[in-house]
């Protein structure tokens, strides 16, 4: 019995082995998704699908904060400058963002602020303009769900920042090929890109912005909604069955790579209060 159970495990180490690790540089958790998704089931969720890292952010933060403490060896935190979900709407003209935000970063440990909403001269509102500031300030990223024109206006205001673009802006891969020759410290995630994919391969066009930028882009799920948590998985294989047909080195650096040179380039976070 004990032999035969060894040979099994054997037989399953190799291709578990050859499972391609997945750093998810677009999670939320936020308090619905807490209420119908407990933190330690969501951790298991993120186990499961075989994720190395996660770019975790939620509305409100508390989110995150259980996330990280269930999971500290997955979850890299973000904070999310919103309090509610209805501040994605509301946040840029809003001066109780900033003092949510000054509090949350002196008392907890963070790599990056974001997800968060902003769109052409949103970016020149006051309070944008602080959340800018205290990214630089304390050496964070920016995760910023924004057009090409806003993320070429937060480098203006910071042409040190370093800005994760969620789903790439959106745009056409030529407008995105674009926009990382002007900013060398922009990096795009491919959150809900679908159209990068043809049938298990990748589409010329992004094919092409791939092997041009080999080290900016990353892949995300964003589980916007609390659902989409149980898709975190399906994800994470359909990520590997694209990213197969890549050569290696261009595969390993979407799927993990690029997202743990990035966060290697700001603050170190940690699920101990400072």
């Amino acid at each position: 019995m004990r032999s035969a159970f060894l040979a099994v495990l054997l037989m399953a180490t190799p291709a578990a082995a050859q499972q391609m690790p997945i750093f998810d540089a677009h999670i939320h958790y936020s308090h619905d998704a807490v209420e119908l998704v407990p933190p330690k089931e969501a951790a298991d969720l993120l186990r499961k699908a075989g994720l190395r890292k996660a770019l975790v952010s939620s509305s409100d933060d508390d989110g995150t904060q259980r996330l990280l403490a269930e999971a500290p060896d997955i979850v890299v935190p973000s904070l999310r400058p919103y309090r509610r979900r209805s501040d994605a709407s509301s946040w840029t003209n809003d001066p109780g963002i900033i003092v949510y935000v000054e509090d949350r970063l002196k008392r907890f440990k963070y790599s990056a602020i974001g997800e968060f909403h902003a769109y052409n001269a949103d970016i020149e509102k006051p309070v944008v303009q602080r959340i800018i500031t205290l990214a630089k300030e304390n050496n964070l990223l920016l995760h910023a769900h924004s057009d090409a024109d806003a993320i070429d206006r937060i480098f203006a205001t910071d042409p040190g920042a370093r800005v994760l673009w969620a789903h790439a802006g959106f745009e056409k891969p030529e407008r995105v090929r674009e926009l990382l020759r002007k900013h060398q410290n922009l990096w795009s995630d491919l959150a809900f890109r679908n159209e990068h994919v043809q049938g298990e391969g990748v589409s010329p066009d992004w094919r092409a912005a791939f092997d041009e930028f080999p080290d900016r882009f990353m892949v995300g799920t964003d589980t916007f909604a609390p659902e989409r948590l149980h898709y975190i998985g399906e994800h994470a294989n359909s990520s590997r069955r694209w990213l197969a047909t890549l050569p290696k080195s261009l595969a390993e650096r979407i799927a993990y790579r690029n997202s743990e040179e990035m966060l290697g380039r700001v603050a170190p976070a940690g699920g101990a209060s400072r």
